[in-house]
């Protein structure tokens, strides 16, 4: 063994106590260093033009910025270095501080929202950047092309902003030290650029879901070091434009591929030889070919011999491809039998495989068929796959009862190593079998089937179940004794039934070793009643959901809840009284729902029961639709509170000046009570995370706010309808600079509207109606981009349409009905606002004629132009109205407004839509105005309209014979024209017509036999001379009015016997005059008799009067 030579001992020891000496220094140094000033407050600029709505960057104040939050700075020279503000929810811009900068080497903005902004070209400036992560923060436009100067770039993120657009600048292909590139889920177009091929250090590369076309460039295949390869994918069901060029053979140059993504590869299914390229992939993990059309033929025809995948492979996904036969589950046996997860989800497989697949998949532990059409016999060929831990099968023809299907299912070694088991969305009978037999399982999901019956009380649970769901079947009664005897049990959802028990029995039967075990319990939606009992021996409860059920009664003060619950929904029961002081307690509890019940107790009470240690932890309190009364007390005491719902009860008392919210509410929802009052600044003083602010309908309460008020928050949405907010605009509106939904319709406004409106960048949804605004309406609103919908309706706003409002193209409604503007109606809306599905224009002074441009409105559900003076004939082309001839679904177009609702004419009077039926909204009112020729037969092709309203115009010819193809027709106004013909016997075939007006035209013949007909009444059809037959009590001989002659008859005799009856009032008149006058004129004593009559009447009303007066003054004097 070799001796240590004692001088190099020596030296070593000094060596070491030096280095140490010197670690010393340098953290001693990092103690005291301090950020550099001018790069302090370029961050301090940077922030100024960020919205941080929830505080993340509070910590930036202190002096020394390499402290702050998501900094981190250099320990030798104090330059920041670091920025990382991921998932922070910041809104706003990136300022051009940032170039001050010059030293960072890494910036992560990553999950924010920039929305509407495009990436700044000054970060391209940043040359010692090794690392910029820009994904999923909402950018728009195009990578700017100065990011080619980013020479050290080695990782760069731009994936998930789904607007980026343009083409891939080819100045990316500079970066020659990028390991790391994403630009998965924009709308990048074009050729991807072959220079990406220069790129010879990337490892990764993800280009899939935007929309290239073209030829995969043969240049990738330079890049020997890539790793993982991601191109293709489509969000459209259909082919993506990307193409492989066959004879190419690039791929097989990446050796050091592990990750290989072919999404929606056009004609991927026509070339072998690129198969066999991926197949001899030596290092290759996972591979997807997702939505390629693959099919059996092609695969099929491939030899195995010739097809063997490298033995790493492990992870295969064949899911929407156009598979029929189970062979091919037969055939990936034989050329991978590695493999460890498989997906063949969404193609049209049926059918049993052969044993030999379970026996040679000896490494398959997830096996995905969902959305395929396998029956409930073909489980029994996958019974023998002894290693397998899931298996997906929802949405298949699964039709047989439930014990027959697991009976195929556990007939193989299958049932000893199965956990997590799917069957949803099938059309699966019978009710719960034992499924002890599972002896691994831990998931077991039957959504969506059609269970029935009682559960058995014999049946057992697999003593490793933790989760089983039955959600959405028709199953009875309660829950056995045996689920609660499921020790391992977390779990248990069986919402969308038809249980009936009292809620105290379902409680008593889980409450064997389960209630340790048991963390989700939702039972929503059946008809379980009864009352809350205790249900604090739950001792690992924390999510409860009792909703939409047949609860009633008071909940009794002994309620107890289990002591980690964190979130409790009774919403939607028969609940009365109040909230027993035991919810209070629940020092977990962040979520309660009681909403939509008979709660009647007085709000500061329940305040009062709350105020325990709950007021620490809850975050959501959900009391909206109920019968609450009295006024809001202080509720500052709830800490953690963010969202408050008290809409819909019967808050009526006086606000106190004295009172404060929660200082971390974020979201408050008030409207529809009758509270009184005045808020003012001081109740919003600490409410600086307030995003969502709704106090409509409260027609006593005011706000009142100071001249020069500058909020603390920054709302997304305010509605203060109907309140009283004065008669002059908010002028702290114009500081809320992210808001996006705008409701102050239904107050007291007058004078102009604002032209304010440029700097509202966000706003969607605009209602200003029901206001006494006058004046134009503002140029500025033309630079609403963003704007869904802008209603104006019923002020008192004059001249024109504005230009600019040409703009507005994503405008879904517009309503600026019940105005006095004028002119023609502008061919713009036609050609420009194409996404508009609601116009009203009624009541308004608008004349000429109807654009011919109006018909590009091609998603018109509602067109309203009634009462104004608009004249010449209705477009033919009105067919070209397509949502009025299609079918649509009531999926709604406002996703993304929380609360839409619209005042709209609705078959004559004024209706409130809510969001989710105004798809099923289709009609159309140019009544009241002096439209003229004939009803266009192309409007027979309007199969959806529900409302038709052409009243009162001027229109002749005969009603279109096929109008009756309106199936879907509910109300129709001809009335009030001058149409001539018989009523088209067609009409009917609406058999669901509930309103009819025909009146005041030139119609004749027989109204046309049909029970909705005649069960109008006679004013539907009345003033029409010639015609007849029910419900009119003219009859009918040959299809004509069978007393006609006799009416002209009548009408004669009428004319005569006004003629004697006028001559015979004059004569009368002549002889009463002359009888009375002409005697006093002839006889003296008559006359002298007369006037002296007259004489002493008029003395004796004056004297009267004069003693009257008389009396009157003394009195008062």
């Amino acid at each position: 063994m070799p001796t240590i030579n004692p001088v190099g001992l020596k030296f070593m020891e000094g060596i070491i106590t030096f280095m140490m000496m010197m670690l010393q220094v340098v953290v001693s140094a990092q103690d005291h260093i301090m950020c550099i000033q001018t790069e302090r407050e370029a961050l301090l600029q940077f922030k100024a033009a960020l919205l941080d709505h929830y505080g993340m960057l509070s910590s930036w104040t202190t002096s020394d910025c390499c402290q702050w939050q998501g900094i981190r700075c250099s320990n030798l020279t104090a330059h920041v270095l670091m920025l990382d503000l991921h998932s922070l929810g910041l809104r706003g811009e990136i300022h051009q501080s940032l170039m001050e900068l010059q030293q960072l080497n890494y910036l992560n903005l990553s999950w924010n929202s920039f929305q509407g902004r495009g990436i700044p070209e000054f970060l391209g400036s940043l040359t010692n950047l090794r690392y910029l992560d820009l994904s999923h923060s909402d950018f728009e436009g195009k990578i700017p092309t100065q990011f080619g100067s980013l020479s050290h770039l080695k990782y760069l993120n731009l994936a998930g902003n789904y607007y980026l657009e343009g083409s891939i600048p080819r100045q990316l292909g500079n970066l020659s030290q990028l390991q790391h590139l994403d630009l998965r889920a924009n709308q990048f177009e074009g050729n991807i650029p072959s220079q990406i091929g220069n790129l010879s250090q990337l490892q990764h590369l993800d280009l899939s879901y935007n929309s290239f076309e073209g030829s995969i460039p043969s240049q990738l295949g330079n890049l020997s070091n890539l790793q993982k390869l991601y191109l293709g994918g489509s969000y459209y069901d259909d082919d993506g434009a990307l193409k492989i060029d066959d004879g190419d053979h690039w791929l097989s140059n990446l050796i050091s591929l592990t990750h290989l993504s072919f999404d929606s590869i056009s004609n991927l299914n026509t070339s072998h030889s690129f198969l066999q390229m991926i197949a001899k992939l030596p290092k290759l993990r996972e591979l997807s070919l997702i939505h390629c059309s693959l099919s059996d033929h092609f695969i099929l025809s491939l030899r195995p011999s010739k097809f063997n995948f490298s033995s790493s492979l492990s992870r295969l996904d064949l899911s929407w491809n156009s598979f029929t036969s189970s062979m091919i589950l037969q055939w990936l046996s034989n050329v991978t039998s590695n493999l460890v997860e498989l997906d063949l989800s969404n193609n049209l497989l049926e059918g049993s495989t052969s044993n030999h697949f379970g026996r040679v998949m000896n490494s398959l532990e997830h096996l995905d068929l969902s959305y395929n059409i396998f029956k409930g016999e073909d489980l029994k060929s996958l019974a023998n796959i002894c290693t397998l831990h899931s298996l997906y099968m929802p949405a298949n023809h699964l039709t047989e009862d439930l014990p027959s299907i697991l009976h195929n299912l556990s007939s193989g070694c299958v049932r000893h190593s199965l956990q997590d088991l799917v069957l949803s969305f099938n059309q699966i009978t019978g009710s719960l079998p034992d499924l002890s037999v599972f002896s691994s399982l831990k998931i077991l999901v039957l959504d969506m089937n059609q269970l029935s019956g009682n559960i058995p009380e014999g049946i057992r649970l697999p003593i490793h179940l933790e989760s089983l769901s039955i959600q959405s079947n028709t199953l009875e009664g309660g829950i056995p004794k045996s689920f609660g005897n499921a020790c391992a049990l977390r779990s248990l959802y069986m919402s969308g039934n038809n249980l009936n028990k009292e809620l105290s029995v379902i409680i008593h039967q889980l409450s064997g070793c389960a209630r340790f075990s048991l963390q989700e319990l939702n039972l929503r939606g059946n008809q379980i009643n009864g009352t809350l009992p205790d249900l604090s021996i739950f001792s690992a409860l924390k999510t409860l959901d009792l909703s939409e059920n047949q609860l009633n009664d008071k909940i009794p003060e002994s309620t107890k809840l289990p002591s980690l619950l964190e979130s409790l929904s009774i919403t939607s029961n028969i609940l009365e009284g109040g909230i027993p002081k035991s919810f209070g307690n629940a020092c977990a509890l962040r979520s309660l729902d009681m909403s939509n019940n008979s709660l009647s107790e007085e709000f500061p009470m329940i305040i009062h029961h709350l105020s325990g240690c709950a007021r620490y932890s809850l975050e959501q309190l959900y009391l909206g639709m109920n019968q609450i009364n009295d006024t809001l007390p202080d509720l500052s005491i709830f800490s953690s509170l963010r969202e408050l719902y008290l809409y819909g009860n019967k808050l009526n008392g006086e606000i106190s000046k004295d009172i404060k919210f929660p200082p971390q509410l974020e979201v408050l929802y008030m409207q529809s009570n009758s509270l009184k009052g005045v808020l003012t600044d001081y109740h919003f003083a600490n409410m600086s995370k307030l995003d969502i602010l709704d106090l409509s309908e409260n027609s006593l309460l005011a706000l009142a706010f100071s001249q020069n008020w500058v909020p603390p928050f920054q709302l997304s949405h305010i509605g203060l309808r109907s309140c009283k907010l004065g008669r002059v605009f908010p002028k702290w509106l114009n500081t809320q600079n992210q808001i996006e939904y705008i409701d102050i319709s239904n107050n007291h406004f007058s004078g102009k509207i604002p032209d304010c409106w440029s700097h509202f960048k966000s706003l969607s949804y605009l209602d200003l109606s029901h206001n006494n605004f006058s004046g134009r309406i503002p140029t500025s609103m033309g630079s609403l981009v963003d704007l869904r919908a802008l209603l104006l309706r019923n002020n008192n706003l004059s001249n024109e349409i504005p230009f600019s409002l040409r703009s507005c193209t994503n405008l879904v409604v517009l309503d600026i009905a019940e105005n006095r503007l004028s002119g023609s109606i502008p061919d713009w809306i036609g050609s420009e606002l194409q996404e508009l599905k609601f116009l009203s224009l009624r009541r308004n002074h608008f004349h000429g004629s109807l654009p011919l441009k109006i018909c590009y409105l091609s998603n018109i559900q509602l067109l309203d132009l009634s009462l104004n003076n608009m004249s010449g004939q209705i477009p033919k082309c009105i067919k070209i109205f397509t949502s009025m001839t299609q079918k649509t679904s009531a999926t709604i177009f406002f996703i993304e407004l929380r609360d839409f609702n619209v005042h709209l004419m609705w078959k004559g009077s004024e209706q409130m839509f809510k969001k989710n039926v105004l798809s099923l909204l289709k009609g159309i009112d140019l009544s009241s105005n002096h439209f003229s020729g004939e009803i266009p037969i192309e409007i027979e092709s309007l199969f959806e309209l529900v409302s038709l309203n052409l009243s009162r115009n001027n229109l002749t010819g005969k009603i279109p014979s096929n109008i009756g193809k309106l199936t879907s027709l509910d109300f129709l106004d001809l009335s009030r024209n001058q149409l001539v013909g018989s009523i088209p016997s067609s009409l009917t075939q609406i058999d669901r017509l509930s309103m009819l007006d025909l009146s005041h035209n030139n119609l004749s013949g027989e109204i046309p036999t049909g029970t909705q007909l005649q069960s109008f009444n006679a004013s539907c059809y009345e003033d029409n001379l010639y015609l007849c037959g029910p419900p009119l009590k003219k009859l009918c001989i040959d299809g004509k009015p069978a007393q006609e002659p006799i009416v002209k008859l009548l009408e004669d005799e009428k004319l005569l016997f006004a003629r004697e009856f006028y001559i015979s009032m004059a004569i009368g008149f002549v002889t009463s005059f002359w009888g009375v006058f002409g005697s006093i004129l002839i006889k003296r004593s008559w006359r002298h008799v007369y006037f002296k009559f007259l004489n002493n009447l008029s003395d004796n009303i004056y004297v009267k009067v004069a003693v009257f007066a008389n009396k009157i003054s003394k009195v008062h004097g």
